[in-house]
Order: C-alpha cells, then sequence, then structure tokens
C-alpha cells in the first residue's frame, strides 16, 4: 500500500490547493471530505480493491475525463434528473463539478463501487418513506460512504450523527456499540431526520442543508434575510460550511447520474452484496467468528462497524450479526463451537463483559442467579446423552421435555457453554425411559422433527398454515429463505409483530406460515 499512500497523499495536496483557488467557504467541508475519504482507504474492501498502483492505472485513472464543462449541457443534464428536489445550476455549482471532475479520478470511482452495495439500503428506505431517492447521494457528501468516518466535532457514521441527535432518533450509543456506524440503523434514523426537516421547511433544498447545520441556524438565516426562504437567498446568512454542502450536493448528484458520459466507472469492490444476519444471543468477539468461519477480521468489522470493540455484548439483549450469506448456514451449525471458541483466552481480561452478573434495578444491587432447588427423582430414570456439534441446552431440553436450568442443575454447569464430547445426565420418568434412550441415537433433523410436532400438537392449529418452531440462530429473513413465496414481510403480518418483536424471537417460540396454493 506504499505506492497508494502515495497517491493519496498527491490527491489530497492537489485538493488542497483547487480550494485554495475557491470560495474560502468551501474549504471546510473538502478537507473533512479528504479526512473521510483517506479513512475510508483503511476499509478492508477498498483496500483490497486497490492494492497495487496498477490497478489504479488501469482501472480508476483515464487521461480523458473532462476538464471544461459545457455550461448548457450541464444545465440540461440537471433538468432531465426527475426528483422533487431543485438542482441549480450557477459558479458555485459549476466550481464543484469542476473540482470532481480535476480530482476526482480516485474518488468518484470509489463511491460507485460502494454504491452496489450502499445505494439499494437507502433507496428501500427513502421509498417506503416516500422521499426523493437522490437523498442517497448526500452520505457521499456526509462521509464519503465511510461508516467508521468522525468529524472534528464528533459527528459519527455514514450519515454523521452528532451524539444527541443520534440518541434523539433511537440510535443505541455506548461503550461497545455505535448504532451511528451501522449502515441500516443509521439510514433509518436519517430518513426519519429528514422527513421531520421538510415538515418543518416545505423544501428539500432546507432540508438537507438544516441537516447539516440545525433547524435552528437555517431558521436564523431565514430571519436575517428577512424571511426569504429559498437557499440562494439565505445563502450568506448561513454558516460557512453550510454554504458549500447544497452545491456539493448537487454537483454530486450530477456526477453519479452523468458519470459514464465523463468517462467514470465502478472499481470494483470487495464487499458482498448479498449478506444476511443472525441474532447473537451472548457475548461474542469477532475474532471468534473470523477464526472458525475463516473470515478476514477485517472484513467482519467492515460488515458489523457498529461494534466498537469487536465485542457483541449479547448479554444486554440479541443483536445482530452481518455475514457473507454463504457462511450462513455454517455458522448456525457451529454457532456454540463459536460462542466457546478460545473465549478463556478472548475474554480472559473482560470477564465482567463474558459473565455479567444480574441487576436488579429495584434494589439498585447485582445478584446471582437462583440456586438450583432440591430435587426428588422418585420415579425417574437417568439417560446420559452425549452433545454433538450444533446442540445447545435449548435444543436438549426441547428433545428431553426439560427445563435449561434443570439441566444445568443436574449437571453442575454455571456458563452457557456446552462442548461436543461433553456427557449430559438426564432426569426423565421411568414409564419413558426407552423412547428418551431412543432420543439419544437420531440425527439432530430426526429429534428436531419430533420436538417440532410434539410443540404443535398443543396449538390450536389452522389448516392453512405451517407452523414453525424456532431454533438457535433463526431469525425471519433466515427463515423465509427456507420457504417458496414467502418474505420477510410476509411472516411480520401472518404473526403481526412488530419490528420490535420480529428482532427478539424466542427459542422454542412458534411462529405461523402461510402453507402454498
Amino acid at each position: 500500500m506504499k505506492r497508494v499512500s502515495t497517491l493519496i497523499i498527491m490527491f489530497i495536496f492537489s485538493m488542497n490547493i483547487f480550494a485554495q483557488e475557491t470560495d474560502s467557504s468551501l474549504v471546510e467541508l473538502q478537507n473533512q471530505t479528504l479526512d473521510n475519504l483517506d479513512s475510508l482507504m483503511n476499509s478492508y474492501y477498498v483496500e483490497k480493491s486497490f492494492r497495487t498502483y496498477e490497478d489504479y492505472n488501469t482501472n480508476i485513472f483515464t487521461d480523458n475525463h473532462d476538464v471544461d464543462i459545457d455550461d448548457s449541457i450541464v444545465i440540461e443534464r440537471l433538468k432531465n434528473i426527475a426528483t422533487p428536489i431543485q438542482l441549480s445550476y450557477n459558479e458555485k455549482v459549476r466550481s464543484w463539478i469542476n473540482l470532481y471532475l480535476k480530482r476526482g479520478k480516485y474518488m468518484i470511482p470509489t463511491y460507485l463501487g460502494l454504491a452496489n452495495y450502499y445505494f439499494p439500503l437507502f433507496e428501500q428506505e427513502l421509498a417506503a418513506n416516500n422521499m426523493p431517492l437522490e437523498l442517497k447521494y448526500l452520505p457521499i457528501i456526509e462521509s464519503a460512504l465511510n461508516p467508521r468516518a468522525v468529524s472534528r466535532v464528533g459527528a459519527t457514521g455514514i450519515w454523521q450523527f452528532m451524539y444527541a441527535t443520534g440518541r434523539r432518533y433511537g440510535l443505541e450509543i455506548n461503550s461497545f456499540v455505535d448504532q451511528r456506524r451501522d449502515p441500516l440503523s443509521s439510514t433509518k434514523a436519517a430518513v426519519t431526520y429528514l422527513k421531520d426537516l421538510y415538515s418543518i421547511f416545505g423544501d428539500w433544498n432546507l432540508a438537507i442543508a438544516a441537516y447539516n447545520c440545525g433547524a435552528a441556524n437555517v431558521n436564523k438565516a431565514i430571519a436575517r434575510s428577512g424571511g426569504k426562504t429559498n437557499f440562494w437567498d439565505i445563502y450568506n446568512y448561513l454558516p460557512r460550511e453550510t454554504r458549500g454542502y447544497i452545491p456539493a450536493f448537487i454537483a454530486m448528484t450530477y456526477i453519479m447520474n452523468y458519470s459514464k458520459q465523463h468517462n467514470f466507472y465502478p472499481a470494483k469492490i470487495d464487499l458482498p452484496l448479498n449478506t444476511d444476519t443472525v441474532m447473537v444471543t451472548d457475548t461474542l468477539h469477532l475474532k471468534q467468528v473470523s477464526e472458525v468461519l475463516n473470515i478476514p477480521l477485517q472484513q467482519l468489522r467492515d460488515l458489523n462497524p457498529q461494534y466498537k470493540l469487536d465485542i457483541i455484548p449479547g448479554f444486554k439483549k440479541p443483536y445482530s450479526l452481518r455475514l457473507p450469506i454463504d457462511k450462513i448456514a455454517s455458522y448456525l451449525m457451529l454457532e456454540d463451537s463459536i460462542y466457546h471458541y478460545k473465549d478463556s483466552i478472548i475474554f480472559s481480561h473482560k470477564m465482567i463483559v463474558k459473565n455479567p452478573p444480574k441487576y436488579n434495578p429495584r434494589q439498585h444491587t447485582y445478584y446471582n442467579p437462583r440456586p438450583c432447588p432440591t430435587y426428588n427423582h422418585t420415579g425417574e430414570g437417568k439417560v446420559y446423552y452425549t452433545v454433538k456439534t450444533g446442540d445447545t441446552f435449548s435444543f436438549i431440553a426441547d428433545w428431553f421435555d426439560v427445563s435449561v436450568r434443570d439441566l444445568k442443575c443436574w449437571n453442575n454447569i454455571k456458563s452457557n457453554r456446552i462442548s461436543a464430547g461433553q456427557k449430559m445426565l438426564i432426569y426423565v420418568p421411568l414409564k419413558k425411559l426407552s423412547y428418551y434412550q431412543k432420543m439419544t441415537r437420531l440425527s439432530f433433523e430426526e429429534k428436531q422433527k419430533i420436538a417440532n410436532v410434539k410443540v404443535v400438537k398443543r396449538q390450536n392449529l389452522d389448516p392453512n398454515f405451517i407452523y414453525y418452531k424456532i431454533k438457535s440462530g433463526d431469525n425471519l429473513y433466515t427463515i423465509a429463505q427456507k420457504y417458496d413465496n414467502i418474505t420477510y414481510d410476509d411472516l411480520l403480518k401472518i404473526n403481526n409483530f412488530t419490528d420490535r418483536e420480529a428482532r427478539t424471537l424466542q427459542i422454542g417460540q412458534v411462529i405461523k406460515i402461510k402453507r402454498k396454493n
């Protein structure tokens, strides 16, 4: 990466020279763009895409990019972009377009490559809220599409939320998790924020300006201008950085829509387009997932940038882990093994994180789990079960009709960890001893089928539905993929789930699935 770093330095130097030649109010925004862009190069998927100087020469740099643009052509092209956002063209917008054309040989192809991954996510949320899809270009101005971008004043993530604004719009921010860096969560929050701003100003340019500097500053500018409500009329009354924000947005909208006409083509970014999530219900380190599933650690970090310390604090509540789609099945099969892998080494200096005591908010004191009860095993027989890869306490409890707590007490186990090959003592009714002894010899699939049938028999069945019992690692996305013509939204509607209920499914819970016609 030494040659690449040299190119970045040259690029930043040339951008700074150009910035000095333009309106001084643009310098701060341009410098922030450069900081975000430089940081983006440390991402696994970008770094791997541009590993050699030759990659830049053949894939990114071409010698016939436009420098002098025909104003009439640009004006006509902007008019042809079907959007309710006013895309004005003037000297300030022209200077930004010139900037991107002259100095964008490195960054524009990177944005175009990353757009394949991020834009479908942005567009889905914008369309669901009946908002202009062109707002998807805002994160390029905000963060250079860099989820880890942090501004000089602390704005963080791909949509650059300040701490207070992020919290106000429901983003979780603590020592382990910063959802401002989560592309999905932050996009939902940003779309809601922009929608709120538009409801205040009734104009998308003003809403976008307010996204940058806050509604209060836009209102002050309107008041100082004598009540004018056009962005260009209040331009001189806005904070310095915001003056360049709308011109930069319009210029980027133009460049992204007419990139081919200016000889820009997407860089090949090594970021998996097909991904899915699994729910993590215990403390997990990304290094455990990386080493067991043979996924580069940096790629996992880039797919899950919200985990600041590489730790998913599943002891607190279920959290999602995004993986390449071809690794989902392996994770579900090896889930317990992944939790157990090198846990005593990886968490040796963080044991309070790994096994935190439970908290009683009423007493404001910590307390330990309830002690094991005194058992009377009269009329019960013993079954010894050998734990196999993929087994969990919940599965075993289901198969043998006992509770997880009893399993742990009978076997003097205090953690949530079991290992393949471990022997487990289980007490069962004597009259069903032979039945459960046979259960120990069945395959995982056979035991699951029997357990599902037992649960379904206890339900009030509707013949129009299939009934499915939630297993470890399941979520509505993975379940929908198992059935034809069923989507995540179908499952939400059929089971009357809220988004929160869908994110907190419990092992053993039974859901309904529409039968195929």
